[in-house]
C-alpha cells in the first residue's frame, strides 16, 4: 500500500433530497465543461479541483461524461460508482423510476455522478450522453443548487453528444486540458474550433482557458494558448510524485499539502476567468508550434500512381464506349 493512501472500504454516501440548504435563495451556478484528449489528465485535474473547491466551502457537483466512467474514481479512492445509463436500464427493466440516491454520491464534500456509456459495439457513446442528460433533466437538473457543476468530456470524440454543452449552451464556459504534445493540442484546438463555430451561430459558450498538465517546460502548450488567445489557468508539472499519487488514487489538492497552493490558484482562476471566443489555428498553424522533425512539417508528399497500386503493371483495356459517326 502506498504511504498515505486510505484503502479502507467506505460506504458510498448517497445524495438525498434534503442536501440543498433550505430557506436560501438559489445561488448562481457556474456550469463548466472540461475537454481534453483521452489520458491527458482531465479526471486527475477535475477530481483535485472539485476537492479544493469543496474545501473552500463551495457546493460542487462533478459529472463524468466519459464512457470510461473514470472521472470519479480518484475521488472515491479507486471505487466505481453506479452509472446513470446502467442504473436507468436496470430500473426500467424492473419497472422502477431512477432517484437521485441511485446515481449521485458524495465524498470529501463533493457530489459526484457518472453518465457511463454502452459496451463496445452495443451503442453510441454520444447518444448515451444525450440520454443521460435527458434523465438528469427529469431528476431536476435545472433546479439543483450548486456553486459549480463540472462536466468531464472526452475531447477526441467529435460526434454530437460530446459537443452537447457547447452546441446547446448548457454551460457558460469550457476549459481545455492539454500538454506539450501535438495530439493533445490538436484536440484542444478542435474544441476551440467548436466554440468558435457555435459562437458564429449565436451561441454564448466561451473558453475560460487551458490547464497544462504534465508540463515538461518545452513551451508548446504555452505557445498554443497565446496563439488562440486563451489564458493559462494552471501549469501542473511533469512530476513523478504526482504521477505515482494519481495512479494510487490519492487526492493531492489538500490545502495544507505540497500541491495545495497550485490547486487553490487554479480554483480562483476557474472562478474568475471569463468565457472568451478563441481564434483556433489551422492545421499548418498548429504544426508550426513544434519543430519540423517532431511533426514532419518539411516532408514533401509524393502522389501515388495507378501503376503503383497494381505493383508496377498496368494493362490498357479497349474502351467499351460506343462512338457514332456523324452523318
Amino acid at each position: 500500500m502506498t504511504q498515505g493512501q486510505d484503502n479502507t472500504a467506505q460506504p458510498l454516501v448517497r445524495m438525498d433530497a434534503t442536501a440543498a440548504p433550505q430557506g436560501e435563495g438559489k445561488r448562481e451556478t457556474q456550469i463548466i465543461a472540461i475537454y481534453g484528449k483521452g489520458g491527458i489528465g482531465k479526471s486527475f485535474t477535475l477530481s483535485n479541483l472539485s476537492y479544493m473547491l469543496a474545501q473552500q466551502g463551495k457546493r460542487v457537483l462533478l459529472i463524468g461524461c466519459d464512457p470510461k466512467s473514470d472521472t470519479t474514481s480518484l475521488l472515491f479512492a479507486g471505487r466505481s460508482i453506479p452509472t446513470i445509463i446502467e442504473t436507468s436500464s436496470k430500473k426500467k427493466a424492473a419497472g422502477e423510476e431512477v432517484t437521485i440516491g441511485d446515481v449521485c454520491f458524495r465524498r470529501h464534500g463533493v457530489y459526484a455522478m457518472e453518465l457511463g456509456g454502452p459496451e463496445v459495439g452495443r451503442g453510441c457513446g454520444g447518444r448515451g450522453i444525450i440520454h443521460g442528460f435527458e434523465l438528469l433533466e427529469k431528476l431536476g437538473f435545472h433546479e439543483w443548487d450548486f456553486d459549480y457543476v463540472l462536466l468531464d468530456f472526452l475531447g477526441d470524440v467529435v460526434c454530437g453528444g460530446f459537443g452537447l454543452p457547447i452546441a446547446r449552451d448548457m454551460c457558460q464556459k469550457v476549459i481545455v486540458v492539454g500538454s506539450n504534445d501535438l495530439q493533445s493540442l490538436y484536440v484542444a484546438n478542435n474544441v476551440c474550433s467548436a466554440v468558435d463555430y457555435f459562437r458564429k451561430l449565436g451561441g454564448n459558450v466561451g473558453v475560460a482557458g487551458i490547464v497544462i498538465n504534465k508540463d515538461d517546460g518545452t513551451g508548446e502548450a504555452q505557445a498554443f494558448a497565446k496563439s488562440v488567445g486563451i489564458p493559462i489557468l494552471a501549469e501542473i508539472p511533469a512530476d513523478e510524485d504526482i504521477r505515482r499519487k494519481s495512479a494510487a488514487y490519492q487526492i493531492i489538492a489538500k490545502p495544507d499539502g505540497q500541491y495545495g497552493p497550485l490547486f487553490a490558484a487554479l480554483a480562483q482562476q476557474v472562478a474568475d476567468a471569463p468565457p472568451v471566443r478563441p481564434a483556433p489555428l489551422s492545421q499548418e498553424g498548429l504544426l508550426g508550434l513544434f519543430s519540423s522533425d517532431a511533426t514532419g512539417r518539411d516532408i514533401v508528399l509524393e502522389p501515388a500512381t495507378a501503376e503503383d497500386m497494381r505493383g508496377g503493371k498496368i494493362v490498357v483495356k479497349p474502351s467499351l464506349e460506343v462512338v457514332y459517326e456523324s452523318e
